[in-house]
């Protein structure tokens, strides 16, 4: 499978030496899109079961999504290590469960791909901005600091600006300088744009849609004439489905649609997603049932 740009966990360590999964998002090459795969799979037909399942049924799967049994298996001890499932020998043979983090964070992640789309906030004009000054020196620490505040939805316009239609992201925008020892440089602002220059430049100096577009449109080009068939088509299918999809809730900035090009296609592509997944769930998970009792 082609690499993808799909979060992936991994573990952080925190004080006292918990260690929690987190997501990482980066690029995925070999094995590791294989656990993103997993991943996928975990959410989309274990965790609403809430039942331990088989390796073979995991190898299984997996393999219908052209992944190897080798990759499969190092793709199931890598999620151990990080934290999101433990595995329970019976006899000779393995039986893996959700880890109550990777449960939690499943479900959010869940929530987060199943509503994404789905609803249209309304926008009354106003902008959060963010000023935070990090030194030329220190480039390592205005990396994570660009690399948070863009998964966080922000864009900048300029050096040291940063900007969110959304003003619920305040907090999220103050723990990220806390955490990043920045907050005693940063100050935020909510306004409405003024009369100096014009909104739609600000826009696109702010965020680079060009290749969100591009990436709508592929997904759309791929599943609009999908018509899944075999022993396990529509399977394959509705995890390819949500596995593409699942990246864009941490892509799109989430802009309202006053702020994007006429014909958004991110518009099209979650009707898309929305209306294939109801479309296709009833057969997927069905094929999940017979093959989890055929391989287990």
């Amino acid at each position: 499978m082609a690499d993808s740009a799909t979060p992936v966990p991994v573990v952080h360590q925190q004080k006292g030496g918990t260690r929690r999964p987190t997501l990482s998002r980066r690029r995925e090459v070999g094995h590791a899109s294989a656990r993103s795969l997993l991943m996928t799979i975990l959410g989309e037909y274990v965790l609403p079961r809430d039942q331990a399942i088989w390796t073979s049924t995991l190898v299984e799967a997996l393999s219908v999504l052209d992944i190897e049994e080798k990759s499969a298996r190092q793709a199931l001890a890598r999620s151990s290590a990080e934290g999101w499932v433990v595995s329970e020998r019976v006899g000779r043979r393995v039986r893996w469960s959700l880890t109550p983090p990777g449960r939690r964070l499943l479900t959010e992640g869940a929530e987060r791909i199943y509503a994404f789309g789905n609803e249209e906030k309304a926008w009354d004009g106003r902008w959060l901005m963010l000023i935070v000054s990090v030194p030329e020196a220190k480039r390592d620490l205005r990396h994570r600091l660009r690399t948070r505040l863009t998964w966080a939805g922000f864009g900048s316009p300029v050096a040291g600006v940063w900007v969110s239609p959304d003003l619920s992201r305040q907090r999220e925008a103050q723990q990220i300088v806390q955490e990043l020892g920045l907050d005693a440089q940063a100050m935020s602002f909510t306004a409405a744009y003024g009369d100096v220059g014009d909104q739609e430049t600000m826009v696109a100096r702010s965020w680079d849609l060009s290749e969100l577009k591009d990436r709508y449109e592929d997904f759309i080009d791929r599943f609009t004439g999908a018509r899944p068939s075999g022993e396990r088509g529509v399977l394959r299918a509705q995890t390819e489905l949500v596995h593409e999809w699942r990246s864009f809730p941490f892509l799109d900035p989430r802009l309202p649609l006053k702020l994007l090009p006429d014909g958004w296609s991110g518009v099209r592509a979650a009707d898309l997603f929305h209306r294939k997944h109801v479309e296709w769930r009833p057969a997927a998970q069905a094929q999940w049932d017979e093959l989890a009792a055929t391989s287990g």
